[in-house]
């Protein structure tokens, strides 16, 4: 064998003084370059939670959670028109993406075709980028009254819904 076949073989470590100097470099310098990258990041004094207002900062750890809206649950029914301009005219007006206008008898039709029943929980439940429309400041039955405003002006003849007899 010879001594050029050997020497193909070995790295460019050849004494143990350069495997611990490389040892250094790879290992040593690095974990000193992260601890003081680490200490230069963290050494700014960071102001106490509230030190410059602890009013302000005790008042907002402290603020509430939610809400309770209390609404008069015998209010008089509002008219589809009332809810219509309230609640849907955002979008319904403009026709915004992709909600039929006011009045738009060929974009109502395939919609009035489904029935009343279909385009209120459609409306209730929200269908495409239209959001649920039940929970909010109107009843159901409110949001049905527009829909039906809305689909009658789209050439329906959906009767508008009347409030429900006491005690059913």
């Amino acid at each position: 064998m010879s001594e050029h076949a050997h020497h193909d073989h070995t790295g460019p470590i050849k004494t143990p003084k350069q495997l611990w100097w490389t040892a250094v470099f790879a290992f040593v310098v690095p974990v000193f370059l992260i601890i003081g990258l680490v200490a230069y990041v963290t050494r700014d004094a960071k102001p106490q939670a509230g030190a410059v207002n602890p009013e302000l900062a005790t008042a907002q750890r402290i603020q509430k959670v939610g809400t309770v809206e209390l609404r008069d649950a015998n209010r008089p029914l509002a008219a589809g028109a009332d809810v219509y301009k309230a609640q849907c005219a955002a979008c319904h007006a403009a026709g915004l993406v992709g909600a039929p206008k006011l009045g738009d008898k060929a974009a109502w039709a395939p919609r009035i075709a489904q029935g009343f029943e279909t385009l209120v929980n459609s409306a209730l439940k929200g269908k495409g980028a239209m959001g649920a429309q039940g929970g909010g400041a109107f009843r159901d039955i409110e949001i049905a009254r527009a829909v039906a405003y809305m689909a009658n002006e789209g050439g329906a003849k959906f009767a508008e819904p009347e409030a429900p007899a006491e005690g059913k």
